[in-house]
């Protein structure tokens, strides 16, 4: 299985692949992870623990071993950057999306997506300074 480098650029393939082709099932739920510990509502856990401004360690455990397949990565064509992502309100619920918490750090997992086409979002958040539109040019992928 290939291996991500940027946790935050697999974040964005998981989102396209778990949220909205939904090709990888069942989707992961932070609340169910939680209430199998006995937490009832992850947003007053995160806010009670001080976890706000961070990936919970449930989610980041599942996201990182979480396998994809090469034949699954070459059905990405499109990746969409924005604070709102479900991905990323699964992870940390109650983010807000005002800080670089999920900012791509590189591009070297560009490799694992040969039909890549289109990255939304570049232009419209934060979220986007890594993603050198020369280099996404150089690539054929467009951005919008």
């Amino acid at each position: 299985m290939p291996a991500f480098r940027d946790f935050n650029f697999k974040l964005l393939v998981i989102e396209q692949l778990m949220y909205n082709d939904e090709t990888i099932t069942p989707a992961f739920r932070i609340a169910d992870c939680l209430k199998a510990k006995g937490i009832d509502d992850p947003q007053t856990y995160a806010y009670d623990n001080d976890l706000a401004h961070t990936v919970l360690a449930e989610a980041r455990t599942y996201f990182e071993s979480l396998e994809i397949s090469t034949e699954l990565l070459a059905t990405v064509e499109e990746l969409t950057l924005d604070g709102g992502l479900e991905v990323y309100q699964e992870c940390s619920p109650v983010w807000d999306g005002e800080d670089d918490l999920y900012d791509v750090g590189s591009l070297d997992d560009l490799d694992l997506l040969p039909n890549l086409k289109l990255i939304e979002g570049v232009d419209n958040c934060g979220m986007g300074a890594a993603f050198d539109v020369d280099v996404l040019a150089a690539r054929g992928i467009a951005v919008d």
